[in-house]
């Protein structure tokens, strides 16, 4: 199932993009900036790349502000009943059991809160859940422990995406002296290791793109943070997912459904490129070399000034 172009095409290609990434510094692979890609003691969100991920920061956002402030009043007030009503400046504690005006109002603020924040969290899930007709379709499939694509439209693929220095090309998913040259030449850095693979899905920015997920052994999950999706691949069913990426670059993404003893090792690739370069790899993935090495740098125009 997998497709391969000529060793040495893909040799050269790698060495290329190699030297592109050394030259352009950390920040990039194969000429695209790496966006969505974790940060060692980093705890916030990935870089909201997509509507969707933008609806769902923002919807995170607001309902944390809601939880703080129902956090600190129902602290506050067990506050007060610890040192107001505790048995010492309280020795003979009141009998009555109810009170209806609290009661009716502990009863409706919190419906008032779910209905508030329902009116957002709603449109969002129907945002993520109403599939447009893609511009580009893609059928994603999950196996232990990788992933296949296929464009069915332009008749690329299927073909496979295995992690960089996993067991799949040879490896034993540790960092060696031979994985981290095999980074370099995909033009990639060693801190990229657990993340890159060998191929990727190559999507157009501004593009709407549809996936068809499924999987062939068990449950796996395909996700990109940076995109706010992820849906499960589950065998012998098709399922859907769409996204719109607002930015070039690199995302990195990891099966997210525990489906066996190499479920750590299954990282997942999505490069964003503009509609040129797209087009570009259109063509060079039709005939058999589905690796994009190197996105074209975009220059800006030479403006020479007028000799009046």
């Amino acid at each position: 199932m997998r497709m391969i172009s000529s060793v040495m095409g893909r040799a050269g290609a790698w060495a290329m993009a190699g030297v592109l990434a050394l030259t352009a510094g950390g920040a990039l692979a194969q000429g695209l900036e790496i966006v969505g890609q974790p940060h060692e003691k980093g705890i916030a969100f990935q870089p909201a790349s997509t509507s969707i991920a933008v609806e769902q920061q923002w919807l995170d956002h607001m309902i944390l502000y809601i939880i703080t402030a129902i956090v600190i009043f129902v602290l506050a007030l067990l506050t007060i009943v610890i040192l107001r009503y505790n048995s010492r400046l309280n020795p003979k504690p009141g009998r009555f059991t109810h009170n209806t005006p609290l009661e009716i109002a502990w009863t409706v603020i919190p419906i008032v809160v779910l209905i508030f924040i329902g009116s957002f969290s709603v449109p969002a899930l129907k945002d993520q859940q109403t599939f447009p007709e893609g511009e580009v379709v893609i059928k994603v499939t999950g196996s232990q422990w990788y992933w296949s694509y296929e464009y069915p439209d332009e008749a690329i693929g299927p073909y496979d995406s295995f992690m960089i220095g996993g067991l799949n090309l040879g490896g034993d998913a540790r960092m060696t002296p031979q994985v981290e040259e095999e980074l370099k030449a995909a033009g990639y850095a060693k801190e990229q290791f657990l993340l890159a693979t060998d191929t990727a899905m190559v999507v157009p920015v501004g593009k709407t793109v549809l996936l068809q997920i499924t999987a062939t052994d068990v449950i796996h999950a395909w996700k990109i943070p940076a995109f706010g999706v992820m849906q499960d691949a589950v065998p012998g069913r098709i399922a859907h997912l769409w996204f719109k990426a607002d930015r070039e670059g690199i995302f990195f993404g990891q099966c997210s459904e525990l489906c066996g003893k190499d479920h750590a090792y299954m990282p997942i690739t999505v490069k964003v490129v503009s509609e040129a370069a797209y087009a570009a790899w259109v063509e060079q993935a039709k005939g058999g070399d589905v690796v994009l090495s190197a996105a074209p740098a975009v220059t800006a125009p030479v403006q020479v000034a007028a000799n009046d």
